[in-house]
Parts: structure tokens; sequence; C-alpha cells
């Protein structure tokens, strides 16, 4: 198989859209990712994998520390601009969880401590600890086959 038709295959699982974010020195650095995933609940870890060449890859070295936004489905164009989709600049408010930052109104907020870091293929794996946790009541945004999709509930069939 070629490196297209992999990824076109990976592409197929349906998946959240995350942005992940970190703080070094003052200033925020994200990405969005949709390589994320839950670990272990005792203790509660979460893992993100984060490409070889993401300018975010050794912000999170030296930070020791990231933080995992679900994103909402009104939040695509946040998803947009951390993917480096948007050509203006747009300034993002970040709000705090745990001292971490965060991204108001996402879905779910998880603030992390890197616990153990492993390099697989052209990615590095980040455990993180989590620290702390915010949830709101919102339809989640997501991802399929390259579009961005929203969660649509079927409606009962009346007979």
């Amino acid at each position: 198989m070629d490196d297209r038709q992999f990824r076109t295959a990976m592409g197929r699982f349906a998946t959240g859209v995350t942005v992940i974010a970190t703080e070094v020195e003052g200033d925020i650095h994200g990405m969005t990712a949709n390589a994320f995933m839950s670990v272990s609940l005792d203790p509660k870890l979460v893992v993100v994998s984060i490409g070889e060449k993401a300018k975010i890859l050794n912000k999170i070295k030296d930070s020791r520390i990231f933080t995992v936004n679900i994103l909402a489905a009104d939040q695509k164009e946040l998803s947009m601009i951390f993917a480096g989709q948007l050509k203006e600049h747009k300034e993002v408010e970040f709000a705090r969880l745990d001292g971490k930052p965060v991204l108001p109104g996402s879905v779910v907020q998880v603030a992390c401590e890197v616990s153990a870091e492993h390099v697989e293929g052209d990615h590095t794996l980040f455990i993180g600890r989590v620290t702390d946790i915010h949830l709101e009541d919102k339809e989640p945004l997501l991802f399929y086959s390259g579009k961005y999709r929203s969660l649509v509930e079927e409606q009962p069939v009346m007979l």
C-alpha cells in the first residue's frame, strides 16, 4: 500500500476534533489533532500523538504539560485556526484549568502533566496524567473522510 491509501484508510475512522495546547514561558501554543485517546482509569491517563514535524512537539517536551480540548460543533473555526487552514491571523482567547491553557466552550477540557513519552515511527506519544477535567453539555465537532461532520440524532420512525 502507498502512503495515500494508508492515510485515506485511517481517515475512514470517525473521530472527534481536539486542540492540543501547551504553554512555554508565557506563550500559548496549540495544534488541531484527532490522535487522542484515554489510556487508563487508575491512574487517569490519556495519550496524544504528535508528529515529528509539528512545532508543538518540542514545546510539550519543554513544558511537560498539555491540555486536550475536545471541540464543540460550533468551534470549527478554532480547529481550522490551529490546523493552519485560515490565512488571516485571528486572536484566540484561552481560559485556565489547573493553571493550564484551555479553550472556553469546548465539550471537554482535560489538563495533563506529561508522565511519559514514547517515539514510535514519525510521531511521539505523550502519556498525560490528568490533573483536572471540565465538561460542557454540547454537541461535538466530528471529522470523517477528510471533512468536518456533525452528530445528527436519528428521529424515531412513527408507524
